[in-house]
Formats: structure tokens, C-alpha cells, sequence
């Protein structure tokens, strides 16, 4: 099998690979990195020296892919499927790279704050910067509600990118931060993600391990 995943199951941006690859039944070897383990660190910083994934290894053209964006785009171009992931007109697939970035940098990263908090020792809490984290949720939220009340996907009709990326983040952003009533239309797009054969596969799959999400205290 010519490509390999290196992931873990609970990883929020390993999520985001996954969702493409189970869009468009990409055959793939599944290689889960338990960072706990010397050996499997070791191997993974191989790969990609920073140590994060996921990285994707493509033997068949000799390629080593770290970063989730940069995987799906990979795997649009050289693996493509039913789904386009990057629409071909210029402009929208211009638009669809930016709310891909939004959703990782305003959405992502400061739930991923929160999540990284609540793993310091409880005399070193950074709760001035977990505030900070949940006023950026808050203020990305409204400004992601008017884009998704058409009823349709992030971009429109079309599954892209941007709901690969925004899946496992407000997935998880929802749990830390809730929506709240306010926020009608971001609840129905996340419940149509959820709907979603390729991300549903992906929460199957992440449910064992959801007993190791680190609990707020």
C-alpha cells in the first residue's frame, strides 16, 4: 500500500486527514504514534524532526507530507476522488484556503489552549490565556454563523477543505466552549458534519479514547 497515515486516533488535526481520506475511500496504512513511546517518537521525529503529526508517507512517489492542510491537498492532487476538496475556480479555492486558516488559527489553536492548560500542574495554569483562548472561540463563532445559514457546507454545496478542517475544531471547540442557543446555524452545520459518513467514522473510531481527554481542574 503506497500510502501510510502517522496519526493518533484522539489528535484533533489527525482528524482533519482522516475526514479526506474516508471522503473519498483513499486506500492508506493507518500507522497510530504513541508519543508516550521512545522508540515510536524516535520514529515519527524521523519523519518530520518537529514531532507532531500527522505526517502522510507516500512510498510509490517517494514523499514524506507533514501538516494536515498540506496532506489534503496533497492527496487532491495526486490521489484525487469524488470529492475536490480545492475548488477549481481560483477565487472561491482562494476563499476556501482562508477560512481553512481561520478555522485552524481562531478555532483550532485556542481550543487546543484550553485542552493544553488543563495538562500543567495546577500551580502553573495560564487561566489569563485560557480567557483569551475562549474569547477568540467565542468571537470566531459569530463571525462562522452567518457563513454556514445557508444550510449547506462551509463553502457552500461543496464538502472542501475548510469542513475537513472544521470538523475536528469545533467538534471540540462545542465540548470546551458551547455554542449556546445563540448560535443556531453553527449548531446544525457541526450536527451535519457529525452526519457525515467520513467524520462519523472518524468519532467511531476516536471513542475509545475519549477517556483520555485531560478534565478540567
Amino acid at each position: 500500500m503506497s500510502l501510510a497515515l502517522h496519526y493518533h486516533p484522539l489528535s484533533s488535526y489527525c482528524w482533519k486527514a482522516l475526514v479526506a481520506l474516508y471522503e473519498n475511500d483513499t486506500p492508506f496504512k493507518p500507522n497510530r504514534v504513541n508519543l508516550g513511546d521512545p522508540a515510536e517518537r524516535a520514529a515519527l521525529r524521523a519523519l518530520w524532526p518537529l514531532g507532531k503529526f500527522p505526517v502522510l508517507s507516500d512510498d510509490s512517489r517517494g514523499e514524506t507530507v507533514p501538516e494536515s492542510t498540506t496532506i489534503i491537498e496533497y492527496l487532491d492532487r495526486h490521489y484525487p476522488g469524488t470529492t475536490k476538496f480545492l475548488p477549481v475556480d481560483f477565487d472561491l479555492a482562494l476563499r476556501t484556503r482562508l477560512r481553512d486558516r481561520f478555522l485552524d488559527l481562531y478555532v483550532h489553536m485556542p481550543m487546543q489552549k484550553i485542552v493544553g492548560d488543563r495538562l500543567r500542574p495546577a500551580d502553573n495554569k495560564d487561566r489569563h490565556g485560557v480567557a483569551e483562548a475562549r474569547v477568540l472561540l467565542r468571537t470566531s463563532y459569530a463571525m462562522l454563523e452567518p457563513q454556514v445559514a445557508h444550510g449547506g457546507w462551509m463553502m457552500g454545496e461543496g464538502f472542501t477543505l475548510a469542513d475537513c478542517a472544521a470538523a475536528p475544531a469545533l467538534f471540540y471547540g462545542n465540548m470546551l466552549e458551547p455554542f449556546g442557543d445563540k448560535l443556531p446555524h453553527l449548531t446544525a452545520y457541526l450536527e451535519r458534519l457529525k452526519s457525515r459518513p467520513a467524520f462519523a467514522r472518524v468519532l467511531e473510531e476516536a471513542e475509545p479514547y475519549f477517556g483520555m481527554m485531560p478534565k478540567e481542574g
